[in-house]
């Protein structure tokens, strides 16, 4: 097994302090993209809990998206559920909010709270897999769990 980075013991270390037993695996391919990332487990791409990170409008603040591997957000129905715009993240807002990159954007252990919306389509699975800030970092835990570790919002995002 791979040594975890830096990054990643960050979220092997939040797990723990939240009360969790999930462990962070290193895998040998990379799972920047939900498809890599079901390849490299041998798991459906739709249990794959992709982070997508938006830029609120009206605030400037982070918007943390987690939505199953095959679907795409829809940042209309979204803008309206939340009554405000969504704009685009770049890799430095994203770096800067999370302290992590693209392709490796944990659900968790942000450098500050982030609000968090969760498709629900991830709730048909016993197990989905999340990036752990590194993009061949990942762990499994149930969508509860990460309804429970985020404190995020469950709706339909596509």
């Amino acid at each position: 097994m791979q040594k975890l980075t830096a990054n990643s013991q960050v979220i092997q270390d939040t797990l723990q302090e939240l009360g969790h037993s999930n462990e962070v695996v290193v895998l040998e391919d990379s799972a920047r993209t939900a498809q890599e990332a079901a390849d490299a487990l041998g798991c459906k791409v739709a249990q794959i809990a992709k982070s997508i990170i938006f830029r609120l409008k009206s605030t400037d603040e982070p918007l943390l998206v987690v939505a199953s591997g095959i679907n795409r957000v829809n940042e209309k129905s979204i803008a309206q559920q939340l009554n405000d715009k969504l704009g685009k993240a770049d890799a430095d807002f994203v770096r800067e909010a999370t302290g992590f990159v693209i392709g490796g954007v944990p659900p968790l252990g942000h450098k500050k709270p982030v609000r968090t919306l969760i498709d629900e389509d991830l709730f048909q699975y016993e197990t989905i897999w999340a990036a752990a800030g590194h993009p061949k970092a990942v762990f499994s835990l149930t969508p509860d769990e990460l309804k429970k570790m985020t404190k995020g919002e469950v709706l339909t995002v596509k």
